[in-house]
């Protein structure tokens, strides 16, 4: 049975877990290092979620929610499944997940990016009710 639960505390196990799933999620993604993955589960605004069987993780997402002037938002970033778990329903799960936290955590809205050629990431994302905004994203790359 696949459980959705969130990393609070960094371990070697997890972070294995983790970095196999990073290259399927972008190619040019950096392995993460136990430090980084210990911020992140002591962050109070980045949630990272990994669903599991048993020791076995199948996917991630990483939700944040964060406080402005306008109102508490939320973004979802890096979902990934398993190559070989896709299809199965987990991404689904992960997104059901992350909108349920960013309820209860107040947020009036979730935003996600997503490239084109994540034909099925875009997909589901629209099958649970997500619109394409009129806008235009900007980056400013600081390395």
């Amino acid at each position: 049975m696949i459980e959705i639960n969130e990393i609070t505390e960094a371990s070697d196990e997890i972070l294995s877990e983790i970095n196999r799933l990073l290259p399927q999620l972008s190619r040019s993604a950096s392995s993460l290092s136990l430090e980084s993955l210990d911020i992140l589960a002591k962050s109070e605004s980045t949630n990272l979620y990994l669903a599991k069987e048993g020791d076995k993780v199948w996917g991630m997402l990483s939700l944040v929610v964060f406080s402005i002037p306008t109102g508490t938002k939320a973004w979802v970033e890096d979902v990934v499944v398993d190559s070989t778990a896709r299809g199965k329903g987990l991404g689904k799960a992960l997104m059901n997940h992350a909108f349920e936290q960013a309820l209860e955590k107040g947020a009036k809205c979730i935003d996600l990016t997503s490239r084109p050629s994540r034909e099925s990431a875009n997909k589901l994302y629209q099958s649970l009710g997500y619109k394409t905004r009129e806008t235009n994203v900007y980056r400013l790359s600081l390395t």
